[in-house]
């Protein structure tokens, strides 16, 4: 398998980290979509990352697609996103809140990175989502008492959480402070501190 995109970006490294925690083998291509927008258009009309490239030669797009996919590679049991409900729903969530706060925060780079003219209300909206985002978060984690959110093995909500809790700290930490949230700022640290989140990581580079 091919991985396209760089670890800067929070959607590319969560695939990243799940492909080293599942031991799938793959080779990594960290292709910008801005200046490597060619090489990936070959892969993906989208432009976009993370682009995965199967053995076949089979191209899967978006994260959470990529991710289902893996999930049916495993053992049953082993999936990072619980098989039983309410916790599979609910796991589903907390991702989904987490890719789409993610969303909002390259939203609001790309604002004042391409825009001659920023829109005040539009910074001023993707920064009351963000923070409205983590408030939610941060009372889900304070509720859970485990290790990790969905108890004491880690699945794909933690690494989605902790992924894009790096990215905002990287390009809006000025705007927004993490460690207004405590319990996201500790989820995020304990992750961090992980071998594979270590290797599976890269300094944000704005694009050219």
């Amino acid at each position: 398998m091919i991985l396209i995109g760089q670890y800067d970006s929070p959607f590319v490294r969560r695939v990243g980290v799940a492909l080293r925690l599942y031991g799938i083998p793959f080779t990594h291509e960290p292709w910008s979509s801005f200046g490597d927008a060619e090489k990936i258009r070959r892969y993906n009309p989208l432009t976009r990352v993370p682009t995965l490239v199967l053995d076949n030669g089979e191209v899967l797009i978006e994260s959470h697609i990529i991710l289902d996919y893996l999930d049916s590679l495993v053992p049953a049991g082993q999936a990072m996103f619980p098989s039983a409900e309410p916790e599979r729903h609910q796991a589903l969530k907390v991702a989904a809140l987490a890719t789409g706060l993610g969303d909002k925060a390259v939203s609001l780079f790309y604002e004042g990175r391409l825009h001659e003219r920023v829109s005040q209300v539009w910074v001023e909206r993707c920064r009351t989502q963000i923070e409205s985002v983590l408030a939610v978060l941060e009372a889900d984690r304070v509720a859970r008492k485990g290790e990790f959110w969905f108890g004491d093995r880690i699945g794909h909500a933690d690494i989605a959480v902790a992924a894009v809790l790096r990215f905002v700290n990287d390009v809006h930490g000025a705007l927004v402070r993490i460690s207004d949230f405590p319990a996201l700022a500790a989820h995020s640290a304990r992750l961090e501190a992980m071998l594979v989140f270590q290797e599976i990581s890269q300094e944000f580079i704005p694009p050219a």
